[in-house]
């Protein structure tokens, strides 16, 4: 039976303020990155801004609009995932290749999904049995007088 090789001896990585400072300068190149040159990124991101102002106007109670606010931030999350895997593929493998489109079909796939979850979460907080549609009733009723 053969010995396994020893673990290599890595020192910790020392995180500094300017380390840390980098990281979110990057972090936010990314993001206009994907604004500049990412149209999904762009549908995405506008359909959890027009929407956050709902969840947060609406009558439900804080974890109900966190958990509105949360499905709607998952599809932008995913959608710049899937970007960064797309731009990945075309780089690494720029010539049409049948493992390169099951890579980006499954990365697709996984924003149709976070869509999906987004619908259902609302669906479900928003289902007209729930007492949100009482309290709107009651809520334009006020106004009205």
């Amino acid at each position: 039976m053969s010995a396994l090789p020893p673990e290599p001896v890595t020192k910790p990585k020392h995180r500094s303020v300017l380390n840390f400072i980098a990281s979110v300068r990057y972090s936010i190149e990314g993001f206009f990155a994907a604004l500049k040159h990412e149209p999904s990124f762009r549908e995405g991101l506008l359909f959890a801004l027009l929407l956050t102002p709902f969840a947060i106007i609406l009558p439900v109670n804080a974890v109900s609009t966190a958990v509105m606010i949360c499905s709607l931030f998952l599809i932008v999350i995913v959608e710049l995932l899937n970007s960064a895997i797309e731009w990945t593929i075309d780089y690494l493998k720029p010539e049409v290749h049948p493992l390169a489109k099951r890579i980006k079909d499954m990365a697709s796939a996984a924003v149709f999904l976070s869509y999906l979850n987004c619908i259902a979460v609302w669906i479900i907080l928003l289902w007209p049995s729930n007492v949100v549609w009482e309290r709107i009733a009651e809520s334009i009723g006020e106004w009205l007088h």
